[in-house]
């Protein structure tokens, strides 16, 4: 009978990204540096970027302590002048990426009638075109290396309807549909393209109302489904993960 684990497995473990440059936007704090330090752990290099230079600063120092190369830069990535600045100075830094994670996101609640034009173009402009602005700015290395992994952090709000959740279900409803469609223009360039939809995450991220935090997903969990992805034999890939506190909060 095989062994399930041994100390050399774990080593081994340690290092099976080592050769490869890990983009995640939003990693300054929750959910994103939760992935960059697991993908860090794991040996990948990694850039991060965030708009707060204190957290991204915070987030920088945390990362180097995996002791793997890190590139952190402030950035909007709901613009396009600097999603290819940050792209092409990630890559410069660190080498040609070939793990992007697209975690940045904002949560605006509320009857969708009552919310303003403004506050419709500001979620789709975060939750869904920073991942068609990030994915655009990189697929072309990933097309000369002939392998890449895009996972897009998407919601549980992305399959769901609620009350009060019409522009942000309608931001991840479209995350799933991108994500869909570029796994299937991707996928014979050897690149696949995954979306994790988690439910309740322990976070600061803005949510609909008080929640027991205690029976919420937490980080972790999200990072763990992102290091199952980009883990996964070259020959397959994992295109939608549904992750689901154990209990509801």
């Amino acid at each position: 009978m095989d062994k399930i684990s041994t100390a050399n497995d774990r080593a081994s473990n340690v290092s099976i990204l080592k050769s490869r440059v890990a983009l995640v936007t939003g990693g300054t704090r929750g959910i994103g540096l939760a992935i960059a330090e697991r993908l860090a752990r794991l040996g990948a290099s990694i850039a991060i970027c965030g708009r707060d230079p204190a957290s991204l600063a915070r987030a920088k120092a945390r990362l180097t302590e995996a002791g793997v190369p890190v590139y952190a830069q402030i950035a909007d990535v709901s613009r396009s002048e600097e999603v290819t600045e940050l792209a092409a100075k990630s890559s410069a830094a660190l080498g040609e990426i070939s793990v992007l994670v697209n975690n940045a996101g904002i949560g605006l609640f509320g009857p969708a009638h009552e919310n303003s034009g403004a506050e419709l173009d500001r979620i789709l402009s975060i939750n869904l075109k920073s991942v068609f602005l990030m994915s655009k700015a990189v697929i072309p290395s990933m097309i000369r290396q002939g392998t890449g992994d895009i996972v897009n952090i998407s919601s549980l709000a992305g399959k769901n309807t609620f009350a009060g959740g019409g522009i942000y279900c309608a931001s991840k409803w479209g995350v799933m549909g991108l994500s869909g469609c570029m796994a299937e223009d991707l996928r014979e360039n050897g690149i696949r393209v995954s979306v994790i939809c988690p439910g309740s995450v322990a976070t600061e991220f803005s949510t609909r109302g008080p929640k027991d935090q205690s029976k919420s997903l937490r980080p972790e969990d999200v990072a763990h489904a992102v290091e199952t992805i980009v883990t996964q034999a070259p020959g397959s890939f994992v295109s939608e993960i549904q992750l689901r506190p154990l209990r509801k909060p």
